[in-house]
């Protein structure tokens, strides 16, 4: 089988959050990014890394246990962009394809993370997103091929979405039949939904 790394995304400052940070958030009597992290952890990714940036300290102990590696990304405020490639620097030398996820996704399932997984050992495609009736949703999978282009993005050129368009012909939607992987959280408002 082909090694792939999963990145999680969990350096954002929640500018949206009214100065609380949502990945701290409980939701269902843990923190967000923990419910997050325990899905990648126990899906068939073989290596997990977090990438903190704003507040690490305490996502770090939130995360206390749980079988990843973290990496704290010192330019956060620059954007997600520079997260992905601090991420990207960390994985295994020999990892076949990167998945990106990012922290805030509340409800993120291992199944739907093995949907993607399944997808590209079986196709081997260049892109593997994961979807809800047609709708791109997260984690996205991104084959070794794109690492070079990954490394280069920033938020000026539209980061990685940039990167995901160049290649559009190429992308294998999975429907993985929940809207889990569409539901991102953003604003107080978005955490009514979880609870």
């Amino acid at each position: 089988m082909m090694m792939l790394s999963l990145i999680v995304l969990a350096a954002g400052k929640s500018t949206r959050m009214l100065g609380r940070n949502k990945l701290l958030e409980m939701t269902h009597g843990k923190p967000m990014i923990r419910h997050v992290v325990e899905a990648a952890c126990n899906s068939k990714a073989d290596e997990i890394i977090v990438v903190l940036g704003w507040e690490a300290d305490k996502i770090r102990r939130a995360l206390t246990g749980l079988r990843c590696r973290l990496a704290v990304n010192e330019e956060f405020e620059k954007g997600q962009s520079s997260s992905l490639i601090t991420g990207l620097r960390q994985i295994r030398k020999d990892a076949q394809a990167v998945l990106v996820l990012p922290g805030d996704m509340a409800r993120m399932d291992s199944l739907s993370i093995n949907k993607v997984v399944d997808e590209y050992n079986i196709n081997n495609g260049l892109i593997v997103v994961a979807c809800y009736n047609g709708i791109h949703g997260h984690p996205i999978l991104l084959d070794r091929q794109l690492f070079s282009e990954i490394m280069k993005i920033t938020e000026d050129t539209y980061g990685l979405k940039a990167v995901v368009k160049k290649h559009e012909t190429e992308i294998h939607m999975v429907e993985t039949d929940t809207d889990n992987v569409l539901r991102d959280v953003d604003t107080p408002e978005d955490l009514d939904w979880l609870t």
